[in-house]
């Protein structure tokens, strides 16, 4: 059975690294928004005359934020119509609200639930300080804004979004990413995914 499987979160509490770890364990598309859309969300700021690294502006949000989400699902169809498993990567806080969202990309992949296994991941920690070091550790441009504004940008790291999707609670794991990413700690997400 195909698996789509969406690791959610808000930025630094690992979603990425979580989501690779797996994947050395499960072939999949491995599709992450911020890499899917990146180039061309860069080229547009610029030609704006936005800072190329902002994804928090009112500008991004309107013209490029919906933008790179339809783009990396279309891209998630395409795999799942040609019989690929995948991974799909970034926060998706609206499309999780979306009760219909999953069923159309489902249908248009040719697919239903029969035939791909839906889960979520959602990616929290327990301490803001430890989210906020690790998105001083992954050195992106994309992050200056959010350390240069830390108290405007943060949020409780513990979030867990709206997930209004037809799917069993079963198929919905929060994983707290604190500490170190064991293999003991892989291989229950790994369980996971092929129950």
């Amino acid at each position: 059975m195909q698996k789509l499987v969406f690791f959610v979160g808000v930025a630094g509490t690992g979603k990425t690294t979580v989501a690779r770890k797996l994947a050395e364990r499960m072939p999949a598309a491995f599709l992450d928004r911020d890499t899917v859309g990146g180039r061309f969300v860069e080229k547009v700021l610029e030609s704006n005359g936005l800072d190329k690294n902002d994804r928090d502006s009112e500008f991004y949000k309107k013209h490029l934020r919906d933008l790179e989400y339809d783009t990396t699902k279309d891209i998630c169809i395409d795999n799942l119509a040609a019989g690929q498993s995948v991974f799909m990567i970034s926060p998706f806080t609206a499309e999780l609200k979306n009760k219909a969202w999953i069923e159309e990309v489902l249908a248009a992949a040719g697919r239903s639930k029969a035939d791909v296994d839906v889960k979520v991941i959602v990616v929290t920690l327990q301490d803001m300080d430890v989210q906020k070091q690790r998105i001083i550790e992954r050195k992106t441009d994309r992050d200056t804004w959010k350390l240069e504004h830390w108290d405007d940008f943060k949020q409780r790291v513990d979030f867990v979004p709206t997930i209004n999707w037809d799917i069993p609670e079963s198929s919905i794991r929060i994983f707290d990413n604190s500490g170190e990413l064991t293999d003991e700690k892989v291989e229950g997400l790994y369980q996971f995914l092929t129950l």
